[in-house]
Parts: C-alpha cells; sequence; structure tokens
C-alpha cells in the first residue's frame, strides 16, 4: 500500500481526492467492469458531468467509503 495521498484526476489539479467516480464505456467493458477516477470537492460535479452525459458514471462515493467497499472481508477494525 502506498503512503501517497491519491490526488484528483481533473487535468492539472494537485488537489486530495475525496470522492471516487465509478464509470464504464459499455462499448469496451463487461457490464460488471468499474474503472475509477478520483475528485476533489471542486471537481467531482464537473467529471461527473463529463463521465454522465456519455453514460458512463455508475457511482459517485466517498473515497474512504470506497476504499472500505474494496478492502478484503476481515482486513479492518
Amino acid at each position: 500500500m502506498s503512503d501517497e495521498t491519491p490526488i484528483c484526476s481533473a487535468k492539472g489539479c494537485r488537489a486530495d481526492a475525496v470522492w471516487v467516480l465509478a464509470w464504464n464505456n459499455p462499448k469496451i467493458h463487461t457490464p460488471d467492469r468499474r474503472k475509477t477516477w478520483l475528485a476533489c470537492d471542486e471537481h467531482r460535479e464537473h467529471l461527473s458531468q463529463f463521465l454522465g452525459v456519455r453514460g458512463f458514471l455508475k457511482d459517485v462515493v466517498l473515497l474512504k467509503e470506497w476504499e472500505t467497499r474494496e478492502a478484503p472481508e476481515g482486513s479492518g477494525s
């Protein structure tokens, strides 16, 4: 696991990520596949709209919740 703080995926942004935008392109990904972009508070809406108008956006969750979801069972307190 890296000690680096995840940063926003918006071009040129170096702010800490707060959100995970889970998406998939149905033309190239299986329905259950999820790609992710990270977003700071400032860019969450912009990135969500970019993915949403293309029909790619599947979920928007807080990074800390996403990390909890993705953790293997029994690996937390």
